[in-house]
This record gives C-alpha cells, sequence and structure tokens, in this order.
C-alpha cells in the first residue's frame, strides 16, 4: 500500500519500483505557479548580482533606499516565469520612526533576517505559490493544520500575500491578484509586488536559456511528519517516491517523497537521511551545517541545456557557480545505448564534453548536471534541467509538456552521490598523525 492514505504512524515508503502513481486531484486551494523564490542574506546587492552573473538572469526590479524603503534592500531576478527575490535588512538605527509602513516584503523582519542568516548563512527563506486568492488559501491552509507564520494582507488593495511555516524556519508565501491582467502589466508593482520599481536593463542583458523552477527539494530530519504537514495544509498528492535502495550508493543514501499540486507544475520533493550507512548521509551533511532543515536545491528548467551550461561554464571561474565533478567516460560510453534514440550523436558528445547526466522513465528523458553548493556551507545548490518528450495537448487545443516529464534522474543518482560524496571529502579536515 502506498502512503497516498496512510498516517504518519503509518508511513511506510514502498520504493520507486512499488509506488503507483495517481493524482486525486485534491488541492486545498487554486496553485497556479510558482512565484517567486526568496532568499534573506544580509548583503543583497552582492547575492543579487552574483546569481544574475551566474545563471543569465537580469534584475529587474528593486525595492531600497531609492524607492524609499528604509527596511530593506530587496532585489528582482527574472528570467522567462523563474524569479529570485534577494533581501537584506537596514540598520534598524537609521530608519525613521515609521520607517515599517516603508517595506515592500510586509513580514519581512530585520532582526528575523540577521538571526536566520546567522544560522543558516545563504539561504531560501520563502518559497512563493500564485495562488487564486492567498486569503483563501491561508484559511484552507490553517484549518487543516499549518502553522500560520504571517496573516493574510492586501497590498495596495490588490494583491494579496500570506504565510504558513513549510519546513525548518523557510515559508510557503501565498501571493494572488485581484486584477487577472496583471502579468501583462510592465509595472514589477503590478505584475510582481506592490513596492517595487523596474531597475536599469543591465547591459548586455544576460540571458542564458533559463526559463522556469521546475521544483524546489527540502532536506527534513524526518520524512513522515514532514510529508504528512504538507499534504495536510496543501492536499498536495504523492507523485514518486524514492528509497536508499532505489538512489542510495554503497557509502551513503536517502529516502525522498515528491509532492505535486492538481496540475503537477509545483513540485516539492522531501529528502530525509539514511542513517548507519558507511559515509555520513549528505542530507545528514546538510542539516548540519543548515542547522536544521531548509531548501537544499532549486531545479531550473533550460529551453537549450547544452547553450545554458556553456554560459554557466565560461562564468564559472569569474564569479559564477562551479558545478560537481563529471561521471567517468564509461557512462558515457554507455549513453550511447541508452539514449541513441532521442540524442544525437553531437548531442551525446556536447553532454561529455558539459558533463550533462541523462536519465529518462517510460514517459519521457531528463538531461541534468548540479553545481557545487553556492555559499560557503555545503548546503544549498542549484540544479539546471532539460526534460524532453511529453508533449499533450489540453481541451483548448493548446500543447503542453506534461509535469516532471523524464522523472527526477533516479537513474543518475548514484553518480550524483559519488560527486557529492567525493565534493565532501575535500572539505574533511586533515588530521595529524
Amino acid at each position: 500500500m502506498a502512503i497516498e492514505n496512510q498516517s504518519e504512524s503509518e508511513f511506510k515508503l514502498v520504493g520507486f519500483k512499488n509506488f503507483v502513481r495517481r493524482n486525486p486531484k485534491s488541492d486545498l486551494f487554486e496553485v497556479k505557479r510558482f512565484h517567486h523564490i526568496e532568499f534573506w542574506c544580509t548583503d543583497a546587492t552582492n547575492a543579487a548580482c552574483r546569481f544574475s552573473w551566474a545563471l543569465g538572469m537580469p534584475i529587474v526590479a528593486k525595492s531600497d533606499l531609492s524607492t524609499g524603503n528604509h527596511i530593506h534592500a530587496s532585489y528582482l531576478l527574472r528570467s522567462a516565469d523563474l524569479s529570485f527575490l534577494f533581501s537584506a535588512p537596514y540598520s534598524t538605527s537609521r530608519a525613521p520612526h515609521s520607517a515599517s509602513a516603508t517595506a515592500a516584503i510586509p513580514t519581512f523582519h530585520a532582526a528575523a533576517c540577521l538571526a536566520f542568516a546567522a544560522k543558516h548563512g545563504l539561504a531560501v527563506r520563502a518559497v512563493a505559490l500564485e495562488v487564486a486568492d492567498a486569503e483563501s488559501a491561508f484559511r484552507a491552509s490553517v484549518a487543516h493544520g499549518a502553522e500560520p507564520a504571517s496573516p493574510p494582507v492586501l497590498l495596495r488593495g490588490r494583491t494579496g500575500l500570506a504565510e504558513v511555516r513549510l519546513y525548518g524556519d523557510v515559508v510557503l508565501r501565498y501571493v494572488s491578484y485581484k486584477d487577472p491582467s496583471h502579468a501583462s502589466h510592465a509595472d514589477p508593482s503590478l505584475w510582481f509586488l506592490p513596492g517595487f520599481e523596474a531597475a536599469a536593463a543591465s547591459f548586455p542583458a544576460l540571458d542564458y536559456g533559463i526559463r522556469r523552477l521546475d521544483h524546489a527539494v527540502g532536506n527534513v530530519a524526518e520524512l513522515a511528519p514532514a510529508v504528512s504537514y504538507l499534504k495536510g495544509l496543501s492536499g498536495f498528492h504523492e507523485f514518486a517516491e524514492f528509497t536508499a535502495e532505489d538512489v542510495g550508493t554503497s557509502e551513503s543514501g536517502l529516502n525522498s517523497v515528491v509532492l505535486a499540486n492538481n496540475s503537477e507544475t509545483v513540485l516539492l520533493p522531501l529528502n530525509e537521511p539514511v542513517y548507519g550507512t558507511k559515509r555520513k548521509s549528505q542530507i545528514e551533511t546538510y542539516l548540519e551545517h543548515n542547522e536544521g532543515a531548509g531548501v537544499q536545491h532549486l531545479a531550473l528548467v533550460s529551453e537549450d541545456i547544452f547553450r545554458t551550461l556553456r554560459e554557466m561554464r565560461m562564468r564559472s571561474s569569474l564569479g559564477g557557480f562551479e558545478f560537481m565533478p563529471s561521471p567517468p567516460p564509461t557512462y558515457y560510453a554507455n549513453l550511447h545505448k541508452r539514449a541513441a534514440d532521442v540524442l544525437t550523436v553531437d548531442q551525446i558528445k556536447q553532454c561529455e564534453e558539459l558533463g550533462i547526466l541523462v536519465d529518462r522513465d517510460d514517459q519521457g528523458t531528463l538531461l541534468q548536471i548540479f553545481t557545487k553548493p553556492v555559499g560557503d556551507r555545503p548546503t544549498i545548490f542549484i540544479e539546471i534541467i532539460q526534460r524532453i518528450g511529453c508533449m499533450v495537448e489540453d481541451e483548448e487545443g493548446k500543447v503542453y509538456q506534461k509535469g516532471a516529464c523524464g522523472g527526477f534522474g533516479k537513474g543518475n543518482f548514484s553518480e550524483l552521490f559519488k560527486s557529492i560524496e567525493e565534493y565532501e571529502k575535500t572539505l574533511e579536515a586533515t588530521r595529524p598523525a
């Protein structure tokens, strides 16, 4: 029996082979899409500039001293449907008495941000979803067990915002709009959040082909209560699951459950460590360095992963992101047998040159690669992916790609884990004899 109908006390993973996927369309409120990811840090300017350069995401909007915000500096990066927000506090000693009214993010608190950064380093504070109605989503979540983080507010009479606890110090943020045409406006105070103004265009314009957020992965100490909590507050269903037997190595492993909304466009995987292995699980390492649960990685969809990786690798030694070590040549020799019907000989050659991993399920193919941790701590990193296949037509005749086409790289997990294990070995202090 899959855990779909099990309580937390009866929680039992059945593994990839035995898991039966079904979509009960059980969302408690209407979820449209991932809206944005907010990072809390102590220097939003430099964090935003680095991510902008590394990912090819221009800074398109801002809320800071220049816009009248005396509480925090926030800079928004955007590439197609992907939005990253970086926020940091100003000195409270310099803020005017009524400065709180100037904050563009009403849930931002300087002391909380500083404590968050001291505890976690550079990390994700909020996973934001666009919903039909933020207040209704908040009420439904709380009624079904969610821990409230910030009650609903209506910003300037048109934009709803509310937050509930997700895991650790991360919140699930709900954003909604009264005006359904908000996305077509050029003014970021309309298409993003009130209080934001357009930022000067970067020159030259940055665009490496990244288009949207595919999934946001959380690491937790215990999977059962985390899955039960998130399913309960959202109504999301189980989309996939993996155990250490499915994806581990001889040295370490993890257990994982993927939760999805009705349309299966918002994917929230959760991982827990496996104990008693030869090496400490990478999830346990994360939990120690992050000082608790948090977002482990963000998977970003590229429209052309070869172009994206060439652009990103050109900048790896120039302030960009570095990547995990590539698999051995034998991996790509075998790839000709596994993927020759989907990828050309030249594309397979490019995969080897760029270190791209390839996996497939019964529906489509997944191309993926992982950066090294993007901050000082061995915690959060970025995944770049491209999904091939699974094109279907909706009732209106519009062609779209099914969610999670090609899976989550199950066949590549052992290679990834080996790379992470080797990377973590380089971080271990050499002990004197």
